[in-house]
């Protein structure tokens, strides 16, 4: 057998300080923005109606943040985590310059740190990837830590030095687009009563409905994003797994619960930031997801008409939090973990007009 194939990089590959420039840039589509709506059920307008696009300053429709978020991390899979047993948590998200259909994106990734688990059998890896368009401008940064399988599971690796990571992204660092104006912003097209000013801290916003995810629908979402994980496809191969089965892509639970949110937060703009995320249990075809945000904070931005809200995003499998009150986590064995119906605890911040 010759040697022209690869299996991807195990966590012995990926020590700190290595950087890797992925392959295949990307160019956005309209059908990718289309598919994306298809596959979420995305309402919010500035992703698709050009003309609100245009009435609140941009050239037109603006490619969703998740989407690229999405895009910039699948590109990033075949050099991080194609042999990642699971996609464990984000912080220091940030988003930079909007994209539109038609802009070609690409990314490098710098690994910071590693650790080997107790038995020895695998690692987690952190590392921080940036995307760009095709005039180098970032439109994304991201850290995100990796549970890894190991090519030679009785080979010792050392521990590098631990890394700690911000709890939220600075406001100093939110990328305000400068072409966003807001004069004209009509909330008769977002369908939406409440502004900046309506949310207060603490408040809780069930966002009602609930959606299964199919497994046909992850694998077109999981091939739209470019990701191919073998966590999400190789199901012959997943039979001896952690899991058995094949799971479903962690950031396409992001993608539903976001979409489920309209639902209360109709006049929200664009993504600023994740602060962080927790993929606290995984989820499989077949699995219905439900979600509710908690107000987080109120950012007044040295704005008269754009204010900022931190939310906190908590998506459910197979419970519905608006019938069944459960609590986010639970005491186990002496150690607080995450209620088993938890598979989503996000914390990230938006931009919203101001009345």
């Amino acid at each position: 057998m010759n040697d022209k194939h690869s299996l991807g990089n195990f966590y012995e590959d990926l020590y700190p300080g290595l950087d890797i420039t992925h392959a295949t840039p990307r160019t956005v589509t309209e059908g990718d923005q289309s598919m994306y709506i298809a596959l979420t059920s995305s309402r919010f307008p500035l992703h698709c109606d050009a003309e609100f696009a245009r009435s609140i300053g941009f050239h037109r429709e603006v490619v969703n943040d998740l989407l690229v978020f999405h895009i910039v991390f699948g590109n990033s899979v075949p050099d991080i985590s194609l042999n990642a047993i699971a996609n464990l948590g984000y912080a220091d998200v940030r988003f930079g310059v909007v994209v539109y259909p038609g802009d070609t994106l690409h990314s490098v990734t710098k690994i910071l740190a590693r650790k080997e688990s107790s038995k020895g059998d695998t690692g987690v890896v952190w590392v921080q990837t940036i995307g760009f368009n095709q005039r180098n401008e970032e439109v994304l940064r991201f850290t995100r830590w990796v549970l890894m399988a190991k090519k030679d599971i009785n080979k010792q690796i050392e521990d590098s030095e631990r890394i700690t990571t911000p709890s939220q992204v600075k406001v100093e660092n939110y990328f305000i687009p400068n072409e966003l104006q807001v004069n004209n912003f009509s909330n008769k097209i977002t369908g939406g009563k409440w502004f900046w000013n309506d949310y207060k801290i603490g408040e809780r916003i069930f966002h009602v409905e609930g959606v299964a995810i199919e497994e046909a629908e992850h694998q077109m979402a999981a091939r739209l994003y470019q990701n191919t994980a073998r966590a999400h496809f190789n199901a012959y191969s997943l039979k001896d797994s952690l899991f058995g089965k094949r799971v479903i892509y962690g950031g396409h639970v992001i993608s539903i619960a976001r979409e489920l949110s309209y639902n209360g937060l109709e006049n929200a703009l664009r993504i600023v930031a994740f602060n962080g995320g927790t993929h606290s249990n995984p989820t499989f075809a077949g699995d219905t997801i439900f979600a509710f945000t908690d107000v987080i904070e109120s950012i007044n931005l040295d704005s008269k008409e754009i204010g900022a809200l931190r939310l906190r995003l908590i998506a459910f499998k197979n419970l519905d939090p608006m019938k069944e009150e459960v609590d986010i986590k639970i005491e186990k064995d002496g150690k607080e973990s995450y209620h088993p119906a938890v598979v989503l605890d996000f914390d990230y911040t938006i931009l919203m007009p101001k009345q």
